[in-house]
């Protein structure tokens, strides 16, 4: 295969951007989009066709794989259409809304043989593939607890975006899974967790009705933990993870823009993104970012920084539709398994608050294999 033909189901803030990232790929043609109300300016920027649907789309024969971003709760469908076809699939994050959603989404892409993955862009930032390598050579020693936080405080809004809707985006716990991924990726799966909030300061028709406080507690096994805070009810920003090793810590700061490395030694700094001018790009937007979401519309770009990691992301996946070899580091993120395991531990928090308990991750994986036999 020489080249790669694409087609693109939803064509908001983030699927118009994907689709202009591809379409300046060499080698990659954005042949076909799909979205019910925002197609027609993408379609005519890139020259190409609009679909009347996701299932027709996926079943072009011009078309070798299929980027999926459309709203949370509207991922499987356009997965599953494009595995029966046998496309490729990239799947904006989070790949789905429950557990069960996920083993049906990896059981169909592994059955066709094609690649599924998933896109956690936070893999693709400087500073989080420097923090891992340091922490796999040992650096910070063994990593014992993790700390984050994605909280602010927002306004009443004129129009309520569909993330502000836990039935489409899952809330604040699914929609952010970057940094319950990021920390499962450095202390493997979560064997126990542990949630409580709610919607404390946010009712009414000028909010959405997800959760606006989240607070969350990890077990690993071999006395080592997690704690992290999501929510729009935070009076003071904050938006970072902090990791703690028995030689060391680092810290990931995605708010004032640095990561932090810190041992008995010596303590250094380095960039979280490609150059400095992106990590103070970052940090002048997030001055006036409320509760981490970004309210794009898809005639706006993305920021620099965020340009830079989508880019390094598709690129990614391109080659790797055209063979080139996967990183030991990446094989859990082009089959949907990492993203699965973020969704199962999802899945167990939300039974933990609704419960009022604390509840087992291999609870909800055995309630689907019993589900299923």
């Amino acid at each position: 295969m020489s080249g790669v033909k694409y087609g693109v189901v939803g064509t908001g803030y983030f699927g118009a951007e994907l689709a202009r990232i591809l379409h300046d790929i060499e080698g990659a043609e954005v042949v076909a989009v799909y979205d019910p109300e925002n197609s027609e300016e993408i379609a005519k920027e890139l020259n190409c066709a609009i679909e009347k649907d996701a299932e027709s789309l996926c079943q072009r024969e011009d078309i070798d794989a299929v980027i999926v971003a459309s709203p949370n709760a509207y991922h499987k469908e356009p997965v599953l259409y494009a595995a029966q076809n046998n496309k490729h699939v990239f799947c904006e994050k989070p790949i789905a809304l429950s557990y069960a959603d996920c083993n049906e989404m990896i059981e169909a892409t592994k059955k066709n043989n094609v690649i599924f993955m998933a896109g956690h862009v936070m893999n693709f930032m400087d500073g989080v593939r420097r923090a891992k390598q340091l922490i796999h050579e040992g650096v910070i020693g063994d990593v014992v607890f993790c700390h984050a936080e994605r909280t602010g405080w927002e306004d009443a809004q004129e129009t309520v975006s569909w993330k502000k809707n836990r039935e489409i985006s899952g809330g604040h716990l699914y929609h952010h899974i970057h940094e319950l991924d990021f920390i499962q990726f450095i202390m493997g799966p979560a064997t126990r967790v542990n949630m409580v909030g709610g919607n404390v300061a946010h009712q009414g028709e000028n909010f959405g009705d997800e959760d606006d406080l989240l607070l969350i507690t990890l077990e690993f096994g071999g006395n080592k933990y997690a704690t992290l805070q999501y929510g729009s009810a935070f009076r003071f920003n904050e938006h970072y993870v902090k990791i703690q090793g028995t030689k060391g810590a680092i810290l990931l700061d995605l708010q004032d823009v640095k990561v932090v490395v810190k041992t008995a030694e010596k303590e250094e700094q380095f960039l979280l993104h490609a150059s400095k001018e992106e990590d103070e790009d970052r940090a002048r937007i997030y001055q006036n970012l409320h509760g981490g979401i970004a309210y794009g519309k898809p005639s706006q770009s993305v920021p620099m920084w965020l340009d830079t990691i989508m880019k390094r992301e598709l690129q990614y996946f391109h080659d790797v539709i055209l063979g080139a070899e996967v990183e030991e580091e990446f094989v859990p993120l082009l089959d949907g398994t990492a993203a699965r395991a973020s969704i199962s531990t999802a899945d167990a928090l939300t039974l933990s608050l609704n419960e009022d308990r604390k509840v087992s991750v291999e609870e909800v994986i055995l309630k689907n294999e019993k589900l299923n036999a």
